[in-house]
Parts: C-alpha cells; sequence; structure tokens
C-alpha cells in the first residue's frame, strides 16, 4: 500500500524516462485500463500560449450554467494535485494514491515489453483518463495538451470541439524551427468531422490549420475572421470587450488583465456556441457573462497586494513576453517598472529579456533550485540593459524590494512558472505583514 508522499515520488521517478513522443505506448496503457478516454465527454485544448486560461474561461462558464467540469492542466503551480481537478478542485491525497495504486502494476508490466515504460506525463494522463471515466465521473472534461498536439498523449482523444489558441516559438527542439512546423504539430488535435476553434493570427500558420482542417473535414472558425473581440475599456481589475459572430454579439467583462486575455475568452465564447448548437448544451449568456468574470488563472498577470503594484506572470517564450510587455505599456506607461526574470535555459533567452527590457526601467536576474534552470550569469550576460543586476538570492532581494517601494513603482516578476510557484507563497505573508504595518 503506498501513502500520498511515495505516490507523488513515484509518478516525479519517471521523469527520468524523459518526454517520448508517440502514441502507441499510451494506447497501450490505456487499454490496459480498459481505455477510459473513450468513456467521457472532452474538448480539446492546445497551442503555445492561452490555454491554462482558455480553459478556466470555458470551465466556469459552464459550471454557471450547472455542469461538472473536469479539468487536465500543466503545469502545477502551487501542489501537484491541481493538474487534475473538478470544478476546480484539485484531486484529493487519497484518490490520487488510489489512481496510482491503479496504474503502477501496469506501468511496471511494461517496463521490458515492446512498448516500453510510460513516461511521467503518459502517467498523470493515464490518471486523469481513469479518474474522470471511472472514479469521478463528470460532464465533461477540458483536455489541455501538454507538448505540441500531434504526439502528444492527449491526443487519444476524440473531443466533441478541438481548439487551437496561438502558435510561437517554443519547444523548438521538439516541434521544428519554423512557425509552419509548429503549426503542423499543433494541427495534429484537429480530428475528422470535429470543428475546431483557433486564436492563430500568423498567416502561414493559418494555412497550415486550414489545410489540416480541410483534409479531415473538420470545420474551422478563426478569430477575426468568424467571430472578432474589441476591447472597449481597460478597466482597473481586468478588461471589457465586445464579442461579435453571427450567432452573438454583446459586451462582456473578464477580471483577467491584457488584450491577449480577451482573446481567450472569445475562443472560450465561440466554443461554447459551438457547444449548444452542436452537442445541445445550454449555456445561457449570463452563464457566459458571469463565468467569464468569475474566471482568474494563477500566475498570469495575477496581482498580489491591493495596495502595491506588484505582479507575476508565467510569460516563459517569446510570445508569451510579448503580450507581457504590450499589458506593461498600456497600464504602467507613467510608473517605473522593476522586472525580476528567471527562466530555464532551454527556453528562447535572448528574444524574451530583449523584448522585457524594452518595457523595465530595471531588470534584475535571479536563478532557483530546478533542472535546466539558466544561471544569473547566463541571464545577465546576454542583458543590454543599462540598470542591470545580479541577484543570487532572490529572497533577499524581495524583502529588500518591497521595504523600499514607492507608489509610483510597480514590480513584475517573470519568467518560469516553476519559479513563481515558489515566489507566490514566500511573497504573500511578507505583503500581509506589510500591510498590517
Amino acid at each position: 500500500m503506498l501513502n500520498y508522499e511515495s505516490a507523488v515520488e513515484w509518478i516525479h521517478s519517471r521523469l527520468r524516462l524523459g518526454i517520448k513522443p508517440g502514441l502507441l505506448r499510451m494506447n497501450h496503457l490505456l487499454e490496459e485500463l480498459g481505455n477510459p478516454h473513450q468513456k467521457q465527454r472532452t474538448i480539446h485544448i492546445g497551442g503555445t500560449n492561452g490555454k491554462g486560461s482558455t480553459v478556466t474561461y470555458l470551465r466556469n462558464v459552464l459550471q454557471e450554467a450547472g455542469y461538472t467540469v473536469g479539468t487536465f492542466t500543466s503545469p502545477y503551480f502551487e501542489r501537484f494535485n491541481e493538474r487534475i481537478s473538478i470544478n476546480g478542485n484539485p484531486v484529493s491525497d487519497d484518490d490520487l494514491t488510489l489512481l496510482v495504486e491503479k496504474i503502477k502494476p501496469v506501468a511496471e508490466r511494461m517496463e521490458n515489453s515492446e512498448w516500453g515504460p510510460p513516461s511521467e506525463f503518459e502517467v498523470i494522463t493515464a490518471m486523469s483518463f481513469y479518474y474522470f471515466a471511472e472514479m469521478k465521473p463528470v460532464d465533461l472534461v477540458l483536455y489541455e495538451v501538454g507538448l505540441g498536439g500531434r504526439l502528444d498523449s492527449t491526443n487519444v482523444i476524440t473531443p466533441m470541439i478541438s481548439v487551437i489558441t496561438s502558435i510561437g516559438m517554443d519547444h523548438m527542439q521538439f516541434l521544428g524551427n519554423r512557425i509552419e512546423d509548429i503549426a503542423y504539430e499543433k494541427a495534429g488535435i484537429i480530428k475528422n468531422n470535429v470543428p475546431v476553434v483557433s486564436g492563430v493570427h500568423q498567416p502561414e500558420a493559418r494555412k497550415v490549420l486550414e489545410d489540416k482542417a480541410v483534409e479531415v473535414g473538420s470545420e474551422l472558425f478563426q478569430l477575426s475572421e468568424d467571430f472578432s473581440a474589441k476591447r472597449t475599456a481597460l478597466l482597473e481589475k481586468g478588461e471589457r470587450f465586445e464579442y461579435q459572430s453571427p450567432l452573438l454579439h454583446d459586451v462582456f467583462e473578464i477580471s483577467m488583465i491584457g488584450n491577449h486575455q480577451i482573446n481567450n475568452a472569445a475562443l472560450a465564447i465561440k466554443v461554447v456556441e459551438l457547444l449548444e448548437k452542436t452537442c445541445e448544451m445550454k449555456i445561457g449568456i449570463e452563464n457566459i457573462r458571469h463565468g467569464l468574470k468569475k474566471a482568474t488563472w494563477p500566475g498570469r498577470m495575477e496581482a498580489l497586494s491591493d495596495t502595491r503594484d506588484i505582479y507575476i506572470d508565467g510569460a516563459h517564450n517569446p510570445e508569451g513576453v510579448v503580450a507581457l510587455v504590450k499589458t506593461m505599456k498600456e497600464r504602467f506607461l507613467h510608473k517605473k517598472v522593476t522586472v525580476l526574470f528567471s527562466a530555464l535555459h532551454d527556453k528562447e533567452l535572448k528574444p524574451m529579456i530583449n523584448h522585457l527590457e524594452d518595457a523595465a526601467d530595471s531588470i534584475a536576474f535571479t536563478t532557483f533550485d530546478f533542472p535546466r534552470v539558466a544561471s544569473v550569469e547566463e541571464l545577465y550576460s546576454v542583458s543590454l540593459h543599462p540598470n542591470k543586476v545580479k541577484v543570487h538570492d532572490w529572497k533577499a532581494y524581495l524583502k529588500d524590494k518591497l521595504s523600499i517601494m514607492q507608489d509610483d513603482e510597480v514590480l513584475l516578476i517573470t519568467g518560469s512558472l516553476y519559479f513563481l510557484s515558489e515566489v507566490k507563497p514566500y511573497l504573500l505573508p511578507l505583503l500581509e505583514n506589510y500591510r498590517k504595518n
């Protein structure tokens, strides 16, 4: 019998196997479990950025309409259990342990088989399928792609709707060095006769998606062509925008910040339209309105204080940083912006740092305890900013920074989501102490 700690330890032990693209091993693992992925209704969400936000918009809208919604997302932000959730509530420690007890013997039998041992992500994906199909059945599950799409472990499902949020230059060692190559991998989640909703903006990437949709007989709904969203107001804590499609024309508000979040919300609205039209689900306009407004996603331009301008944002690739910088310029034009940045060294560091420098008055580079993390010196050497500093102890740096911050200053902590997951629980108690004093 396992306990929770040993169960999670066993899952993480699969990391040594690395990333193993391909679906033959995944299909065999699921066959051994009774093909649970075939027993649930799903929506599949891929893309370079915006997947998590689009998932949370959809989940909140569907919950408002009375549906029970499972989500499978990655990476987790504060606790491993978050990756498998129902209505936003992570799987319990006991249920996660039971899932490992179910899957561990199957995975171990595969060690010396023709398929080979399943990776960490394959194990977690299989756990989610079994959980939502056999242990805690739900009305539908939102599955976020882990890496790419075509060969991703989640791509064994035939969803009601596929979504591709955006396409950018990330994970190029697996997906290719051209935007068309990456688009081809993302387009792999488009299934025969399954409608697909796209927020992709590059013409060459759109062409790849269009060709794939025609090939498999899927109707493609493209943001800015088949439906649109236009900001009408910058709110103090969110955005107001006008949404328009042949089926709906209305104004909505969201609590997340940035024009890219408006696009993510528009994708969610379009999916809801299709669920009503083709899947006979009942979702009213007020469900959409309230669900969008309630939706929040940790680490996405997240304000950590009501009294100070302190934000965390997990912009971990060039496209994400471009969206972040645009938001910074819109929101903080007349304030002094300090950026604290840390990232993994296999990311596109130079374009990320160059974009951040364009919006930062000063920039600090740090590191943290994690595999593949970039060193302080590596990040610092890339930067050309006149006001750059090396930070070897980010906790001490943040503590000092909080004590001297002025009203006209903004502190933005960004880069790796793994870094932010350490920063947030450290900062919140400090901010609470400052607020009391």
